[in-house]
C-alpha cells in the first residue's frame, strides 16, 4: 500500500472512541507505511493540553499493541493538540495558523481529513467554521467523517444534510457505520455472489425466511443519558440492522463499484413499506430489561428515568415488495442485556415438497457469523449411520484466531477507505434518508400508544412476543443460546 500524504484533523480527540479505536487503527496503518513521514494529526478539545500531554495521552491508547516504544514515540511525535471551543470562529482561525505550519513541515500537499467524534449537535456548527475560517482553501482534497447518529429522524437528518452541504459536496462525507468495516459484513456479498449454488437459490423461491440477530450482553453502561432519547429502533435498527439488510436483498448489482452498490441498496429501501399502523403495530415488539439475580433492570441504570418508556430491545419483521423477495419476511432482532453478545444472520430454505424417508428433515440453514465469531455454516440433512434415518450434519467454516489477529479492525478499514478515497463501506444521503423514513413510521406507532412496551428479564433473549412474531406462522427463531 502506497503511503498516504495526509493532515487529519480529529475534533473528540481526548473521547472515548479516538483512545479506543481511532488512535489504535492510526497506528496500525502507521506500521504498515500507510502512514509515514507526510502525515499528521491535530487533536482539538476544549479542555488546554500540551502537545506533550497529547502525545502521552495517545501513547497511553497504544498499551495493546505489541511494538517498541521507540516505534511508538515515533508515531506521537506526528501529533499536535489545538485548544478549541467549536462554537467560536476564531478558534478555527488559529486552529488555521496550525495548519499551515504543519503543512510546511510535512508536505501533506493540502490534503486534510477532518473527523467529527463528537456530539452531532456541533457537526453542522463545525463545516460552516471551517469553511468560514478558509481551512478549506487549500489545493489538496477534503474529506469529512461523521460518526453515528445522523440525525434522529428523517427531519432533523434531511436539515443536518442540507447545511453540511453548503460545505462539502457528497462525495466528500463519509457517514461511518462500523459494522460494515467487519470483514464478515463485507464476506456477505461475496457469498451471495461468488458462488453459484447460493446466488441461484437467493429468492422467494426457495428461502422461507431470513432472520438477523444483533444482541448485546451488555447494559447502556455510561451511554444511558444518550439512551433515553434513542433507544434500540434508532440506535442499532436505522443504520446497522437495515445495512445489513439492504446486503442480503440487493439485486446482483452491475459492478462493486461504490454507485451500482448505492443504487441497488437504495431499491430494496424503496421496496420497504408498511400498510397501515395495525401492521406495525403487530409486525414489531419493543421491550425494556429488567432486572435478574445478577444484574440491574433498566430502570435502575444511572441517569435512566424510574418510569423510562425507552426501549432496549426491538424484534420485528420486514418485507420487500418485489418479486425476488415476495412473501419471504426478514426477521430482526437487536437488544442489550441479552443472553450473549452475537451478531449473525440465518438464511432458512424451504422444506422439500415431498419427503422420501421416514424420519423428520431438518430444514436447510446457512448461517452467517459476523460477531464475536466470523465465518458461515450450513445445515445440511444426512444419512445416520446404521440406520435409514435422516441426520442433520452441518458444515462449518470459521476464521482461526490467527486469521482474525491479524485482520483489520473495522475502524482501521474505513479509515483506509477513506484515504483511498472508497465509499463502498460507508451509507449515502440516500441510505440514511429512506431507512429514516422507515424508522419514524414504526417510532409514529409507538408515540400513539398502539404498540406496548413488554419486559424481559436481563440475560434472555428478548421478551416472550418476539418469539410469537414467528409462532405466529409455525416459525422460530433458529439462534436461541438460551436453550
Amino acid at each position: 500500500m502506497s503511503e498516504k500524504y495526509v493532515l487529519i484533523t480529529l475534533f473528540g480527540a481526548t473521547g472515548d472512541l479516538a483512545a479506543r479505536k481511532l488512535y489504535p487503527s492510526l497506528y496500525h496503518l502507521f506500521q504498515k507505511n500507510v502512514l509515514k513521514n507526510h502525515f499528521a494529526l491535530i487533536g482539538t478539545g476544549r479542555r488546554f493540553l500540551t502537545n506533550e500531554q497529547f502525545r502521552q495521552h495517545i501513547k497511553q491508547s497504544l498499551s495493546d499493541i505489541n511494538d517498541s516504544d521507540e516505534q511508538k514515540n515515533k508515531f506521537c511525535q506526528h501529533f499536535y493538540y489545538v485548544s478549541l471551543d467549536v462554537t467560536n470562529l476564531d478558534d478555527f482561525k488559529e486552529l488555521k495558523k496550525t495548519i499551515h505550519q504543519l503543512d510546511e513541515k510535512y508536505h501533506f500537499h493540502g490534503n486534510q481529513l477532518f473527523y467529527l467524534a463528537m456530539a452531532p449537535q456541533f457537526f453542522a456548527t463545525i463545516a460552516n467554521h471551517l469553511k468560514q475560517a478558509n481551512i478549506l482553501e487549500t489545493n489538496g482534497y477534503h474529506r469529512l467523517i461523521i460518526e453515528k447518529p445522523f440525525g434522529t429522524d428523517y427531519s432533523s437528518a434531511l436539515q443536518l444534510n442540507n447545511e453540511l452541504s453548503k460545505v462539502f459536496k457528497e462525495e466528500q462525507i463519509f457517514r461511518i457505520d462500523h459494522y460494515l468495516g467487519k470483514e464478515m459484513i463485507q464476506n456477505i456479498l461475496a457469498l451471495r455472489f461468488g458462488n453459484a449454488i447460493f446466488e441461484a437459490l437467493w429468492s422467494h423461491h426457495y428461502i422461507d425466511n431470513i432472520q438477523i440477530t444483533f444482541a448485546e450482553h451488555i447494559g447502556v453502561e455510561d451511554r444511558a443519558a444518550y439512551y433515553e432519547n434513542s433507544g434500540a429502533l434508532k440506535d442499532m435498527m436505522q443504520n446497522h440492522v437495515l445495512q445489513v439488510l439492504t446486503l442480503l436483498a440487493m439485486e446482483p448489482p452491475v459492478s462493486l463499484e461504490p454507485l451500482s452498490l448505492l443504487v441497488e441498496k437504495v431499491k430494496v429501501l424503496e421496496a420497504i413499506s408498511f400498510k397501515d399502523d395495525d401492521q406495525i403495530a403487530h409486525d414489531f415488539v419493543r421491550g425494556q430489561y429488567i432486572a435478574s439475580q445478577e444484574q440491574c433492570g433498566y430502570r435502575q441504570e444511572q441517569n435512566v428515568s424510574p418510569q423510562s418508556q425507552t426501549e432496549t430491545f426491538v424484534a420485528g419483521v420486514f418485507h420487500i415488495n418485489n418479486f425476488r423477495w415476495a412473501n419471504v419476511p426478514f426477521y430482526v432482532r437487536t437488544g442489550k442485556k441479552m443472553t450473549e453478545k452475537g451478531t449473525r444472520i440465518n438464511i432458512v430454505f424451504k422444506n422439500l415438497p415431498f419427503n422420501l424417508f421416514d424420519s423428520s428433515m431438518t430444514q436447510n440453514i446457512l448461517t452467517i457469523y459476523i460477531q464475536p465469531t466470523e465465518g458461515f455454516s450450513l445445515l445440511l440433512n444426512g444419512k445416520e449411520v446404521g440406520s435409514d434415518l435422516l441426520a442433520p450434519v452441518k458444515l462449518d467454516f470459521k476464521h482461526n484466531a490467527h486469521t482474525l489477529s491479524n485482520s483489520p479492525e473495522a475502524y482501521e478499514k474505513l479509515l483506509l477507505d477513506c484515504l483511498n478515497d472508497d465509499h463502498t463501506n460507508f451509507t449515502h444521503w440516500k441510505e440514511v434518508a429512506y431507512s429514516w423514513k422507515i424508522i419514524d413510521q414504526i417510532e409514529n406507532v409507538w408515540h400513539k400508544g398502539l404498540s406496548p412496551l413488554y419486559f424481559y428479564q436481563a440475560g434472555t433473549m428478548g421478551p416472550e412476543q418476539s418469539a410469537d412474531l414467528l409462532q405466529q406462522t409455525h416459525r422460530h427463531w433458529i439462534w436461541q443460546p438460551q436453550q
